[in-house]
């Protein structure tokens, strides 16, 4: 990874956040009132009130972050760490539920969400590990560790339920390829999301058609090596799956075995012995979970199976009921045109069409009021914020605040990418808040104290 010694603070990183605070509040405010609202400043459980408090304990908190030195962080990453695997746990104890998640812990009129913590902490403790000199990625047990980092967080959280914050944890994966995860995992990773989605899409034979083809590709690529053995073993394991999904699960197991053990035999006469074990398996792995895929999709509640079908087969949704808030999110932002209707001029925004508009669909809000030009001006923001985080933090000669600096980036390109796809119906919708915008304290004070722990980190490069 490039570094270099580059300690000036970058003033463009804190004004782009302001900036993004005030679009956030304006949009918030505009989302949460109607024509005829009337309400008391200073009652805290008004939204854009109570919003405000949040505001201003984020700025605070991005003060703190930019003033404790940045040793404190580095020494202290796995208690931090600690202290949010426990409120992880305490959140299953005693949160409050909503919407069939208990993901809250109520603090008088205020909530705390601690899977935001989480990815604070992560991010600090995987830094931590990275930055130690003994640490190769190169190397698997490094890899497990690391890896143990990111899911024992992610295992909590499921248990809340909370899918979608547990999705946003891919973005740490940026930063395991860029200090040395083999490239093969990434595209292992692309290959098992794309067997999922054709299960949803299409009819398990044809995956399982599609998957024997992959095998005889990368045979062909192979075949100096293990000339006619491989075409012979995968004719069988392809026979061998299609049984499998014919005749039932504990009859093909004994087929399969039987299969492999031939396909082994065949492949066993090459001289790359490790490659010939492992490929059938993996290929076998790659059927199986198809198999398995397509079996958990059934096993969705039927909302869980909305949402995915929403994404992939939305002429089979009903308009009225899961496709409703897409619907509405499209219109509110097709209809802002060019320039917008205005601050406090959306007609969707103003008569509540779009459910959860302040939260997961607060873009709608901007596109409606501001158009196109205010909508790609807030993109613009966040590449720039996003750029400048991911530039510094390659440059920097501290690995520590490297790590965690790339962490932050992929963490808030994410959120950036799903939110805003999700009011397009570009990604499916699973309720991730857009970074200093939506409403809600925990995402906008977390990733407020990670930004000013950054421009501590670079300014001073140590």
């Amino acid at each position: 990874m490039l570094r270099s010694n580059r300690f000036a603070t970058d003033w463009l990183i804190p004004g782009v956040y302001l900036s993004l605070l005030v679009i956030g509040w304006i949009a918030l405010y505009s989302a949460t009132n109607s024509y005829n609202d009337q309400f008391d400043f200073l009652d805290i459980q008004v939204p854009i009130v109570k919003q405000t408090v949040y505001l201003v304990g984020a700025l605070l908190l991005f003060v703190i972050g930019l003033s404790v030195d940045s040793k404190f962080w580095h020494t202290f990453a796995y208690l931090i760490y600690g202290i949010s695997l426990f409120l992880l746990i305490l959140v299953l104890v005693i949160g409050a539920e909503i919407k069939g998640a208990r993901a809250w812990i109520n603090l008088g009129g205020l909530s705390f969400q601690p899977s935001e913590l989480a990815k604070f902490s992560t991010s600090l403790a995987l830094a931590s590990y990275l930055s130690f000199y003994k640490v190769k990625l190169t190397e698997l047990k490094y890899q497990w560790y690391a890896i143990l980092i990111i899911a024992t967080p992610c295992f909590l959280i499921l248990l809340q339920p909370d899918a979608g914050s547990v999705i946003t944890f891919l973005a740490l994966f940026l930063l395991l390829f860029l200090e040395g995860l083999n490239v093969v995992y990434i595209i292992i990773a692309f290959l098992l999301f794309a067997i999922f989605i054709g299960t949803v899409l299409f009819p398990l034979e044809y995956i399982y058609f599609y998957l024997l083809i992959l095998g005889f590709a990368v045979s062909w690529y192979y075949m100096k090596l293990f000339k006619y053995q491989y075409f012979i073993a995968l004719i069988l394991m392809g026979i061998g799956l299609y049984i499998f999904y014919q005749i039932g699960f504990l009859e093909g197991i004994y087929f399969m075995l039987g299969i492999l053990t031939i396909a082994l035999v065949l492949l066993w006469r090459s001289k790359q012995e490790k490659l010939a074990i492992l490929f059938p398996f993996f290929i076998i792995g790659l059927f199986a979970f198809g198999f398995g895929s397509q079996r958990m999709y059934n096993g969705l509640k039927p909302h869980q199976q909305e949402r995915i079908k929403v994404w992939l087969k939305p002429s089979e949704c009903d308009p009225r009921g899961s496709l409703y808030n897409l619907l509405q999110s499209k219109v509110a932002i097709g209809s802002g045109g060019a320039l917008g209707k205005g601050f406090l001029k959306g007609n969707m925004t103003k008569l509540k069409y779009v459910p959860e508009q302040s939260t997961d669909f607060i873009f709608s809000t901007i596109g409606e009021e501001h158009g196109f030009v205010g909508s790609v001006a807030v993109l613009i923001l966040f590449l720039v914020l996003i750029w400048r985080i991911f530039y510094h933090s390659i440059h920097l000669d501290y690995k520590f605040g490297s790590c965690f600096g790339i962490a932050l980036a992929g963490f808030i390109g994410f959120h950036v990418i799903i939110n805003i796809g999700m009011t397009m119906g570009l990604v499916p919708i699973i309720g991730i808040p857009l970074p200093f915008i939506s409403k809600g304290g925990s995402s906008l004070m977390v990733f407020s104290l990670m930004l000013g722990i950054f421009l501590r980190l670079q300014s001073k490069g140590k």
